[in-house]
């Protein structure tokens, strides 16, 4: 029977600022059998105008415990002044952090060693042909070093199918539009 494993258990190997920096624990790769997606951890970013009055522009991100808190700028290639940081980037960083996380989950699993991994995303903007609107694009490369090929394979095969990240890029996304009363 899997381990059940609750957000405290996963962030007490951080919470302590005393004791070094941990990865979480391997039990998080048991597979969970309900009928409903369970969350683990759930957090609030909110965006604001800025200067402009435009989120994309001058906005600013703030998450719900503080911890995060961003400016946002429009990047030059969109005809903005840069200087700060956008979307795009935003999407590649969770996108490479999350799969480098997955990643080095199955690779404890496997007692494969991945010291020197890592893991490059590139996220485009662009337009898209079927409505002429706006699309993004994801390309993953990961560098596993010191890795016989094929168990690189093999690895990166199982973090594709495993990180949530990799997940919503193939399959989309649940989740709701709603204007806030």
């Amino acid at each position: 029977m899997p381990t059940q494993i609750d957000a405290a258990s996963v962030c007490a190997a951080t919470a302590a600022p005393s004791s070094p920096l941990q990865p979480p624990p391997v039990a998080l790769l048991d597979k969970y059998k309900g009928q409903d997606f369970e969350p683990i951890y759930s957090t609030v970013v909110t965006v604001s105008g800025g200067e402009a009055e435009h989120g994309r522009a001058s906005g600013v991100a703030r998450s719900d415990d503080g911890n995060l808190d961003v400016n946002l700028r429009l990047p030059t290639a969109l005809g903005g002044g840069g200087g700060g940081t956008n979307p795009e980037q935003l999407f590649a960083a969770a996108y490479a952090a999350c799969f480098h996380g997955a990643l080095n989950l199955l690779a404890a699993k496997k007692r494969i060693p991945v010291l020197a991994a890592t893991v490059q995303v590139s996220v485009a903007f662009g337009r898209d042909p079927v409505d002429g609107l706006f699309m993004l694009t994801a390309d993953v490369r990961i560098h596993l070093p010191d890795v016989e090929r094929s168990v690189a394979e093999e690895l990166v095969r199982s973090t594709e199918r495993f990180c949530p990240y990799a997940k919503m890029a193939r399959n989309g996304i649940t989740g709701i539009v709603a204007l806030a009363t």
